[in-house]
């Protein structure tokens, strides 16, 4: 393995960060660089690493012994696992300066940050050097415009606090990040940049974002946007996930939202609100999979193969007289995935399925639910109601969400303490 002498830090989001074992420590997020007081560059002290259960930490520069295309290596498997905090006098090369609107010297052409790359001297000390620049003509930048590359004296505008910062590269190495991943990135900007980025992702990607933050961020976050859109991202997540969200604000602030909504989106949300905390009823999703006993079982499995439907969501078909959508006709049973794999496409779901699960009632205390899908290894449990519709399902994935202290998706204090 090689290092370069000189790297691009955009290149390095993502790759796997190694320790002298070889064993996968996590994956580069970000270049930590300390500002000077002299017109030198400034000096990348460390890279921040992501590390599992979300946790980003500081690896100094002089513990990493090579960087490649594919991997960084450290030189040394002893890790300080303090979560890491920006010091006043340093900047994140991806999350500050990306996106950064400056102006090429001396023929003063604006333009936009797109890439830096960071470059060692003989003594092994690493500095920015190079800055990739997107020529700016008019308000927007063309995607395919001029790109130049140019000394980092050359970028002014690279240090202070911008004017305006766009969004467009940073997203770009961000896009392929799972939702709980990229709430885990805004977690550690600015709440301007936060808010900045969270409000350029499409409404769909957003709402699943939101439902990854702790409440203090989602509310922030729904805050800066216009009502029209923040009821748009509320109407794109799951009516539970609105349901916790819109009970943190106040109550006018909710009627408002809720007459942007769309009505068949806003019901649902407005039903799961009128439960009890603590309760079924209050942690249920609304839509969980559901079809008539004449479906078949090759129906039921094109259903559950859709996408976007999380995987203890997918993993049973709720049996039910007609309507379907809850509160829905009679509920009959369940059928499990592993079930339908065993049966023939052309079975009806009528004649496989398990009557045998007693369903839920709203008002039941999430410490029963906890019991009752420990005792019989489920997943989710249908919720029914007093005529015997079924009015929602509880996931496993509910159960751990309001299990846990209400502060475990907030990072100020990681889990375990400091290690070294």
């Amino acid at each position: 393995m090689t290092t370069a002498t000189r790297v691009y830090v955009a290149r390095l989001a993502g790759l796997p960060v190694f320790d002298p074992n070889g064993d996968q420590v996590g994956r580069v997020r970000d270049a930590v660089v300390r500002l000077r007081t002299t017109n030198r560059p400034p000096q990348v002290v460390g890279l921040v690493a992501e590390m599992p259960l979300r946790r980003r930490i500081f690896l100094p520069m002089g513990r990493v012994t090579s960087i490649d295309t594919d991997a960084v290596e450290l030189g040394t498997g002893t890790l300080n696992l303090r979560r890491f905090e920006k010091r006043p006098n340093e900047l994140l090369v991806l999350e500050d300066l990306l996106d950064r609107r400056v102006t090429i010297e001396p023929d003063e052409v604006p333009g936009v940050v797109v890439d830096v790359a960071m470059e060692a001297n003989r003594g092994g000390e690493w500095s920015l050097v190079r800055v990739a620049v997107r020529e700016q003509t008019g308000r927007l930048t063309r995607r395919r415009g001029h790109l130049r590359e140019v000394d980092w004296a050359r970028a002014r505008g690279l240090i202070g606090v911008p004017d305006t910062q766009g969004t467009a590269n940073l997203l770009a190495l961000l896009e392929g990040m799972r939702p709980a991943d990229l709430a885990n990135a805004l977690q550690d900007m600015t709440d301007g940049r936060r808010n900045e980025v969270a409000a350029a992702l499409d409404d769909e990607r957003l709402a699943d974002v939101l439902g990854e933050l702790p409440e203090h961020d989602q509310v922030g976050i729904l805050a800066a946007l216009d009502r029209e859109r923040a009821a748009d991202v509320l109407e794109e997540m799951d009516p539970d996930d609105a349901a916790d969200l819109l009970a943190e604000l106040p109550r006018a602030e909710q009627e408002v939202l809720f007459e942007l909504m769309e009505p068949e989106e806003a019901d649902p949300v407005r039903q799961l609100m009128k439960y009890q905390k603590g309760t079924a009823g209050s942690v249920m999703t609304s839509e969980p999979v559901i079809l008539t006993p004449d479906s078949t079982v090759a129906e039921a499995l094109a259903r559950i193969r859709e996408p976007q439907l999380p995987p203890a969501v997918a993993a049973q078909i709720f049996v039910t007289r007609a309507p379907m959508a809850t509160p829905t006709g009679r509920y009959l049973g369940i059928v499990h995935f592993q079930r339908l794999l065993r049966e023939p496409p052309a079975e009806i779901l009528g004649g496989v399925l398990d009557s045998g699960i007693d369903p839920l009632r709203p008002e039941t205390p999430l410490v029963e639910v906890t019991r009752r899908m420990a005792t019989y290894d489920l997943v989710a449990l249908p919720v029914v109601d007093s005529a015997n519709r079924l009015v929602g399902a509880v996931t496993v994935d509910d159960v751990l969400d309001h299990s846990l202290p209400p502060d475990w998706r907030d990072r100020d204090t990681p889990p375990g303490g400091d290690g070294g």
